[in-house]
């Protein structure tokens, strides 16, 4: 269900992403507006975020889901209106599992209608009962909503994959009239699974084919293209994980850099950044991470720092994560997930929406990628 495609770019990169239409209720009213969702795992719902942001979005409400007759609706620029006789087509479980089988898809990875489909041919040729098990979870692992489209047939919708599932003399709760190409019929006129209608579903896996077969994602020689772990949002004040706190430059964490000791990675960078030695002890000592910078904003910056300042925020990062083990646990605690950091003093080093050139993310997964070297022991 990939029908409407969008992008954003990142650093010069491209990432794949869908979108759908969902309902945001602010202040008791709903707006219609596009849930986007990328191959990086970032997503956006009126603010930036990750599965376990929107899962917290879904569980308040905030994202919803049920809609409430007689509230007021609203679609920015295009008109205003009140429900009435409002029927819901997608729960929150299903929503939310219609968004990781779209992270799956725009990076080649089988989906859980993928998954399933590999069950029912397994099952289809073992017969085992361990196997009708394992394809049932997997037949209920697809959103409710998207069950129906699994075999690409709308003639046979699902009914195929639900009688295999099932065992004979099982009793559906709807009746559904299918008849196979031989003329026998899926379930008997009280609704009941029967032995014909099962051996009816096997038939119809000897002949069937995938629609549209899972890609296959290209093996690179030296690891994937891909990130395999979640996208890390490490937004001020509101990380979606508490622990993200400490990734962020104004965790107080003491560093010390050429013997001398600064609160945390903010004050250093500020501090460094200026040649007036007074100057740069009131940014040592301010009172927190926003006190220096608005000490040094007023200051005149050192020669050529905007060609250095990668550096030295580089050799900042370093510090920190290596005389703070726990925080260095935090930060390989991301995986190999993109970081974006958010909230920062510019789009030189935040991200924003595809604006912002996050170079504070960027630096933050080299310096991870340096604490997995150490601890491999690889040196150059």
């Amino acid at each position: 269900m990939m029908r409407n495609r969008t992008y954003r770019v990142v650093d010069g990169e491209r990432i794949e992403g869908y979108l759908r239409p969902i309902f945001i209720r602010n202040g008791g009213d709903y707006y219609l507006t596009d849930l986007k969702v990328f191959a990086d795992g970032a997503i956006f719902f009126w603010e930036w975020g990750d599965l376990d942001g929107l899962r917290a979005k879904l569980e308040a409400g905030w994202v919803a889901t049920a809609l409430e007759e007689g509230a007021w609706a609203s679609a920015h620029d295009l008109a205003r209106w009140r429900f009435g006789e409002v029927v819901s087509w997608t729960t929150a479980e299903e929503l939310l599992g219609e968004v990781v089988d779209a992270i799956d898809r725009l990076n080649g990875r089988p989906d859980s209608t993928d998954r399933c489909v590999a069950a029912a041919l397994r099952y289809v040729g073992s017969r085992s009962e361990t196997d009708r098990i394992v394809l049932r979870d997997a037949y209920l692992a697809i959103p409710a909503h998207h069950r129906i489209y699994a075999l690409g047939d709308m003639d046979a919708r699902d009914i195929p994959l639900r009688l295999l599932i099932s065992e004979a003399g099982e009793t559906w709760d709807e009746y559904v009239f299918f008849e196979f190409e031989d003329g026998s019929e899926a379930l008997d006129e009280g609704g009941v699974v029967t032995e014909d209608g099962r051996r009816g579903a096997f038939r119809y896996f000897a002949d069937w084919r995938a629609p549209h077969p899972a890609a296959e994602a290209p093996r690179e020689a030296d690891g994937s293209a891909e990130a395999g772990s979640p996208t890390v949002h490490l937004n001020y004040g509101r990380p979606v994980d508490p622990r993200a706190h400490g990734l962020r430059n104004e965790f107080p964490a003491v560093i010390e850099v050429a013997d001398v000791l600064y609160p945390t990675v903010e004050h250093a960078y500020w501090a460094l950044s200026t040649d007036d030695e007074s100057l740069r002890e009131r940014i040592r000592t301010a009172p927190d991470s926003q006190a220096a910078r608005a000490i040094a904003v007023g200051a005149e910056r050192r020669p050529r720092w905007a060609d250095v300042r990668l550096a030295v925020m580089a050799d900042l990062l370093r510090a920190k994560f290596v005389q703070h083990p726990d925080l260095g646990e935090v930060l390989l605690a991301t995986g190999d997930g993109r970081l974006h950091y958010g909230s920062a003093s510019s789009q030189f080093w935040d991200i924003r929406d595809s604006a912002g050139r996050n170079w504070m993310g960027r630096l933050l997964e080299l310096v991870r990628a340096e604490l997995v070297a150490g601890r491999i022991g690889l040196r150059l």
